[in-house]
């Protein structure tokens, strides 16, 4: 299922908020989580230009990095789990840091960078450099800046398959920035790629406690409840997310295939087919109508949708189980209609 995952940025504001993902005209793709940056919030009296790249993660990047994630996932990481209590009120007062600071400068130079980076071991590496470099400064913007080092190092990390390096990334941003979100909802990705979905739950609750309107929260509670096989959870977390951000239509498409599971045929493809009529190139939603038509008999319809589709990955049904995570009735209606077709093709 999709999930959402952020990048840290420095904005002007003493508290760090959500960033959200920019509007895009695009398919979706709904098979993986979303996840965001860690850390959002420019420092006060800093450059107006530092932080103003990667805000959030693109949809492709998010989905990208999920499925990495997935693909490379062990049965479960040697990494222990601490349930989070996120307090915003610790949020630090940026006012009153010392914009003249040199070492703050730089190392908000070197956060920029990275952020910047073409590649995701330059990333890392930038990200690394400032940690070693700045950990042990004795100023009270370390936490801060540090901080969304970690953060955002995790991120890095999560894209390239280093599950057991990202989690400790991200807990150790959270011990650093205990006011700070989404460390904690970054971490929640990584923790459903093995698997441990009880943890993830704990960790988008916690966020959902402090962050209510959070669409990543709620699409990603889904996401760890399906998990778990619990289809109606998952579905009600589905549509609070799809409520909350329209422009987010993989939340309505993982909405869409719960509905499904959960014997709400008709629903279910009405949303499907209106996912399709904003994004006709939506793979997912193109070869879920297409297995929902076959189970209701409409082969036509079935036969159509399939001939549309341009995803190669929808005939690998290890990736639809594994990867995408289609609900078991979806999956089997669908791997029956490619058991006919390779029948009608041989």
């Amino acid at each position: 299922m999709l999930a959402h995952l952020k990048p840290i940025k420095l904005h002007p504001s003493v508290a760090f908020q959500p960033v959200r993902s920019v509007k895009s005209h695009r398919y979706p793709h709904a098979s993986e989580p979303v996840a965001r940056s860690s850390l959002s919030g420019d420092i006060e009296a800093l450059p107006a230009h530092i932080g103003n790249r990667r805000q959030t993660l693109t949809k492709a990047g998010a989905l990208l990095l999920a499925q990495l994630v997935q693909q490379v996932a062990p049965a479960r990481a040697d990494v222990p789990y601490d349930a989070p209590t996120i307090r915003p009120n610790l949020a630090p007062k940026q006012g009153t840091f010392d914009p003249t600071d040199e070492d703050l400068r730089d190392a908000a130079a070197l956060l920029q960078r990275a952020l910047n980076a073409e590649e995701v071991q330059q990333e890392e590496a930038l990200l690394t450099e400032l940690i070693t470099k700045y950990e042990q400064t004795k100023s009270n913007w370390v936490p801060d800046v540090v901080g969304r080092a970690y953060g955002n190092r995790g991120n890095a990390r999560s894209r390239q398959g280093k599950l057991v390096q990202s989690l400790e990334d991200y807990n150790t941003a959270i011990r650093i920035c205990p006011w700070s979100g989404d460390p904690v909802l970054n971490r929640g990705v990584v923790l459903e790629a093995l698997g441990q979905f009880e943890d993830a739950l704990t960790d988008y609750r916690a966020v959902l406690a402090v962050q209510p309107q959070d669409p990543a929260g709620w699409n990603n509670l889904g996401n760890a409840s399906a998990g778990l096989g619990r289809w109606h959870d998952a579905a009600e977390f589905y549509g609070k997310a799809a409520a909350l951000a329209p422009e987010f239509a993989f939340s309505a498409a993982n909405k869409a295939v719960a509905l499904f599971q959960l014997g709400e045929t008709n629903e279910s493809m009405r949303e499907m087919r209106a996912l399709l009529r904003r994004y006709p190139d939506f793979p997912d939603m193109r070869a879920a109508l297409a297995a929902a038509d076959w189970s209701i008999g409409k082969l036509g319809d079935a036969e159509s949708n399939y001939q549309r589709l341009n995803d190669p990955r929808y005939r690998d049904r290890e990736w639809l189980r594994v990867n995408r995570r289609w609900p078991p009735k979806l999956l089997g209606a669908w791997e029956a209609f490619l058991d006919i077709k390779k029948v009608d093709v041989s």
